[in-house]
């Protein structure tokens, strides 16, 4: 089969499938990434354009990154309880006015003040942006979904990257607004083609209303809590691309258009090998998977401790690079699969939080660890966290592989679990007896569950109360089977069409 025809098909694959809701979010987030200005020039508008110094851009730069800490939360909150629309909707219109705003303002703290506005804005729709995603896309398709989003990001932000710098020298201001311009654009798309796609809440002692499910049941869920450690521990790797590779640059004599032409190899890698890598990946085991990256970005950065030129510098850009490309769709589907369905934001919005807790630490992690110990020891201490996170992945998906207890883990094609909310001893939790598969059964079709026998629903088993009104969960309406009532037979909803019903 020739090359072009083999590489048409491979695309097709890659895009088929998915509901149209999905290409309109999509859209959304690839025309907000393009519009991303402010985040690649500000440093220079402040010093060089407004005459601050280092060290109060590097200030108005941490309260950015607080905002979006506090707005993680308050985010996830909101798309539990508002609908992931509405907060897709404020928080975009938000972004755009406070942006444009930040382009006019003069005043010192007025600046900073403003610049912990956007930050909270701009980080609020990330709950809402992966919840609606999880809520539309089938579980089979969800890796796949991820990563096209993940390409979507990481294009609009190197197209972004590139026309940053032309338009400074043109305006500071004309960035400002062009931002904010096309983050309206963005809530103008998702007000006109996006329905609200959180699901229809059921009072079941399985499937608890979303207002039972608050950020202490979050905190309380050990399963997920320690997927958001591991997180936090993969981010501050990653983070040292942005920090702790050019400090260690610029001591070693490299000049800033090496470490851009170095760092620009990340994003390069990321739109080229993004889809067919996640081909590669979508049906493999997501606990070698997640257990690989994390080591590979950790050994990734370790290697740099060894290049003495651009070349090899480049090399270790292109090892923790592919360690990226496999984890971000990975871990994502992780936490999908964790999350409740009707706390899908809360839950999204603590993961989005290691994140942005990240981006604050990474900074000073690596200026304390290069200023005194020097970047060798940086590098070093890159592979034992990268180490340290693939142990506690490999720990912590035996034991979901082993039938421990999990918050929100689904089955095998979609049926969400949750953890009862019913007192202690009455023994009402799903387990998960092992790790859901991705591959759908083409005899029955795409999207349907797999081998359910009465008490049973592909890899989850009911503990008790199977047959009885309130101990069964009900699915959220993705347009999948449901088990009907009493037995364990399948029917479709009237009306639901698997491919494009969200």
């Amino acid at each position: 089969m020739p090359y072009a025809l083999r590489a048409r098909r491979a695309v097709r694959e890659t895009v088929s499938g998915l509901p149209r809701e999905f290409w309109w979010l999509w859209t959304s987030t690839l025309v907000n990434r393009l519009g991303a200005f402010v985040a690649t020039f500000m440093a220079l508008y402040l010093t060089l354009d407004r005459g601050y110094s280092a060290t109060y851009a590097g200030l108005v730069a941490a309260l950015h990154g607080l905002g979006g800490v506090v707005s993680s939360l308050g985010g996830g909150v909101m798309t539990d309880r508002l609908g992931r629309r509405p907060t897709l909707l404020i928080a975009q219109s938000s972004t755009a006015a406070s942006v444009a705003l930040l382009g006019f303002v003069r005043d010192p703290v007025a600046i900073a003040g403003v610049a912990f506005l956007v930050g909270m804005a701009s980080n609020a729709s990330r709950p809402a942006v992966q919840a609606m995603m999880a809520d539309i896309v089938r579980p089979e398709d969800r890796i796949r979904a991820f990563s096209l989003n993940y390409w979507a990001i990481n294009l609009g932000f190197a197209v972004s990257s590139m026309a940053a710098g032309f338009i400074a020298e043109v305006s500071y201001r004309a960035g400002f607004l062009i931002e904010a311009g096309m983050t309206m654009v963005c809530a103008v798309l998702v007000f006109l083609r996006l329905p609200e796609s959180k699901p229809t809440a059921t009072v079941t002692r399985a499937a608890p209303r979303d207002d039972s499910v608050s950020l202490r049941t979050v905190l309380r869920d050990g399963p997920f809590m320690s997927v958001v450690g591991l997180s936090f521990l993969v981010a501050l790797i990653f983070q040292q691309g942005a920090v702790g590779l050019p400090v260690a640059m610029g001591e070693a004599g490299f000049t800033p258009a090496e470490y851009g032409m170095a760092i620009a190899v990340n994003g390069v890698l990321i739109v080229v090998l993004q889809i067919p890598v996640t081909r590669f990946i979508e049906h493999r085991d997501p606990r070698r998977l997640l257990v690989v990256s994390s080591v590979l970005a950790g050994y990734g950065f370790a290697l740099t401790a060894f290049a003495g030129s651009l070349g090899v510098i480049a090399l270790t850009v292109c090892v923790w690079t592919l360690a990226e490309i496999v984890n971000a769709p990975t871990q994502t589907s992780l936490v999908v699969r964790l999350s409740p369905v009707h706390g899908r934001g809360r839950y999204q919005g603590m993961y989005s939080m290691s994140w942005s807790v990240a981006a604050l630490v990474a900074p000073l992690l690596s200026g304390f660890v290069i200023d005194r110990f020097g970047a060798e020891w940086l590098w070093g201490l890159c592979a034992v966290v990268g180490t340290a996170a693939g142990v506690g992945y490999a720990v912590l998906m035996r034991r979901v592989s082993a039938g421990g207890q999990t918050e929100g883990g689904e089955t095998e094609e979609g049926a969400e679990t949750h953890r009862s909310h019913a007192p202690r001893g009455r023994g009402r939790r799903w387990q998960v007896s092992s790790w859901p598969s991705t591959k759908p059964d083409r005899r029955l079709g795409p999207g349907r569950l797999l081998r359910a026998a009465p008490g049973q629903i592909g890899d989850a088993t009911i503990p008790c109360g199977a047959g009885t009104p309130g101990s069964r969960p009900r699915e959220e309406d993705h347009g999948l089977r449901h088990l009907q009532r009493g037995s364990g037979r399948q029917g479709p909803r009237p009306g639901a069409d698997p491919a494009t019903r969200p």
